[in-house]
């Protein structure tokens, strides 16, 4: 099977998973009852707020992973920094974690920066924002227990699963196989051409990946790493304000809905299509919101999130090689 065919493959199976539980949440949906909420009901100024914060979080973290490259020795320019990202957003779209890699080949092949270390930048900023909505979960654990343990109660599934990958004993398992394999033959294969190379390129993942302990302005990179996540935080709540079933919620409310909505991003299907929708409808639920209003509310978050993403991915693809143009033409020349 060749790489193009597999490729194709996963694609169709993450679409297909997302279209799958997006058909799932809809079906049984009065579709004219959706339209004229979508026509008559929402206050559309809050949702245009909602992506012009969006927009700030994006730029926030353009900065910031630009003081994460610093390190290794590059200043990477704003705009191909900036536009790096939306493709990144963009890609995601298409293969989940697929924007991580595009957005380090985009700034490596502009920017002459060694694709390995930028991609250990990545993996560390991921580690950043990871821990970053962990501490927000504890939050809403903290502050809203008998709202997250209701949801709880009401998926088991969900909770099956988490139960079962902690304790799964082919997971342990395997983990002790392999490192009874490294040991065993660590001899073997040290000596090899192939275990040169991949220590090289572990060497420059991880000088990209320590890039946080190097970062000279530090202030700038926490604030940046917080302000990201308010912003996203407060992309989700001006949603509220735009339909009258959610505008009365208080913003704890809003950080439980954008806490879980954010776990169904982290699910293996393009832009969280389908999981995100029964995050944020089922935690809109603890909060009295029906299941045809937290369906619409999810709906018209979630669709003009991924339309802006959509919209400036494909502009920043179509503009990166343009004002690329003559860096390349002076590369040439010399």
């Amino acid at each position: 099977m060749n790489n193009t065919l597999l490729k194709i493959i996963k694609f169709l199976s993450f679409f297909s998973l997302g279209a799958f539980i997006f058909w799932l949440i809809y079906k049984d949906q009065d579709i004219e009852r959706i339209k004229s909420v979508l026509k008559n009901d929402v206050n559309y100024f809050w949702v245009l707020m909602s992506l012009f914060i969006g927009l700030l979080s994006h730029i926030s973290r353009t900065l910031r992973w630009g003081l994460m490259i610093e390190p290794i020795g590059h200043k990477p320019k704003f705009t191909n920094t900036f536009l790096a990202v939306m493709v990144g957003y963009l890609m995601n779209m298409v293969f989940p974690r697929m924007g991580e890699i595009s957005r380090c080949g985009i700034i490596s092949r502009y920017e002459k920066v060694s694709f390995t270390k930028l991609i250990g930048t990545v993996v560390a900023e991921r580690v950043v924002d990871m821990f970053s909505l962990l501490i927000l979960l504890v939050v809403v654990i903290l502050a809203q227990f008998g709202k997250v343990m209701g949801f709880v109660n009401s998926n088991p599934e969900i909770k099956e699963k988490l139960t079962a990958v902690v304790s799964s004993p082919i997971l342990l398992i395997g983990l002790a196989v392999m490192v009874i394999l490294l040991l065993l033959f660590r001899k073997a294969y040290k000596n090899t051409a192939v275990y040169a190379k991949i220590i090289k390129i572990l060497n420059n993942f991880k000088e990209g990946f320590v890039s946080i302990g190097s970062i000279k302005k530090k202030f700038w990179f926490y604030f940046h790493s917080a302000f990201i996540w308010l912003m996203y935080y407060l992309m989700l709540y001006a949603n509220f304000h735009a339909f009258d079933f959610t505008k009365t919620l208080n913003p704890i409310a809003g950080l439980t809905t954008f806490v879980m909505a954010s776990f169904g991003m982290v699910a293996p299907v393009q832009g969280g299509i389908g999981a995100w929708h029964f995050m944020a409808k089922e935690a809109l639920a603890l909060y009295g919101v029906s299941n045809e209003n937290g369906i619409i509310f999810a709906f018209v978050a979630h669709s003009t999130m991924t339309l802006m993403i959509i919209i400036i991915g494909i502009i920043s693809l179509l503009v990166l090689p343009f004002i690329n143009r003559r860096n390349d033409l002076v590369s040439e020349n010399k």
